[in-house]
């Protein structure tokens, strides 16, 4: 009895060493591809490190990340990056809830409106840019010949010159890339709902506001925060729509964080500068993202 005692009470030993065995390789190459860089850029932005001035490198702590309060360009970059995130966001979680509402319903052609819905997603974002680049371009732009013909306009306008009509129309380009996702995200979440507690509601007398408040809702609030998770990490990093389209102009309009940050890099080669302007990305990601986790996660009346 005590030697069985004594393998029971050895086994998961075996089975812990075991585990850790068959993770190893894994961990490794997890290590060597995700952990080590990420590291490495960490002590990149601690250093003075300037590909212009390879004699100045060295070592100067967290001095890059204190000259950003004091820096014009990167706290403009942050209220346009913020302001961008909450447009983007908020057209993308309204629209997506209503296209996933209405997919959600069965109707002749659904099939079809669904493998179109998914176009703008599976395009990648640099051609999104030129794309719509292409639309609202000053000369020869379908959104001024249509506007034309409609009789609404007359003569053709340049719709990117002006910084609030360049920041609408980059997010209105970044949305209707990311959306078809979010689409995809809720319209999951919608088909897990049981018909059921529709009936249920329905013979309650409850009416549609109701039934949406308190059936459709509750159970779409964890599907809700992968969306907001997500799309805010997807606005706040947003790149290459934002460079082909803009370019960050006209001025500093649309000059996000993330652009700001690859301008730092690659046009003044300000690695240690540019390190530091990514770690705040992740910083600031990474809050959002708990705070989205505390707000909603517990709320969720459902598993879904």
């Amino acid at each position: 009895m005590a030697a069985l005692t004594g393998f029971a009470e050895r086994r998961p030993l075996g089975d812990n060493a075991k585990a850790w065995a068959l993770n190893a390789p894994a961990m490794v190459v997890i290590a060597l591809l995700v952990a080590y860089p990420i590291g490495y850029s960490f002590y990149v932005s601690l250093q003075k490190n300037n590909l212009k001035r390879p004699r100045a490198k060295r070592f100067i702590g967290f001095d890059n990340y204190t000259s950003l309060l004091s820096d014009h360009a990167f706290v403009n970059a942050l209220k346009v990056s913020a302001l961008f995130v909450v447009v983007v966001l908020g057209l993308t979680v309204v629209l997506a809830l209503i296209l996933a509402l209405v997919l959600n319903e069965r109707f002749r052609g659904r099939g079809l409106l669904l493998s179109l819905a998914l176009l703008p997603w599976a395009m990648p974002g640099v051609v999104n840019g030129l794309m719509w680049r292409t639309i609202f371009d000053a000369k020869t732009g379908a959104l001024n010949g249509l506007l034309q013909q409609l009789g609404l306009i007359d003569s053709y306008h340049a719709w990117l010159t002006s910084g609030t009509g360049a920041f609408l129309f980059t997010a209105l380009a970044q949305v209707w890339n990311t959306l078809p996702f979010s689409v995809i995200i809720l319209l999951a979440g919608l088909s897990t709902i049981p018909a059921e507690l529709y009936d249920a509601a329905t013979v309650d007398r409850a009416g549609a506001w109701r039934r949406f408040t308190e059936v459709t809702v509750p159970w779409l609030l964890h599907p809700l925060l992968i969306v907001l998770i997500l799309e805010t990490m997807n606005a706040f990093r947003a790149f290459d729509t934002i460079y082909v389209l803009t370019g960050g102009g006209p001025g500093d309009a649309t000059t996000t964080i993330a652009l700001l940050d690859v301008q730092t890099v690659l046009t003044f080669t300000d690695f240690g500068l540019g390190s530091a302007y990514a770690w705040v990305i992740t910083a600031i990601t990474l809050l959002i993202s708990v705070a989205y986790i505390g707000l909603l996660y517990r709320k969720g009346n459902f598993e879904v």
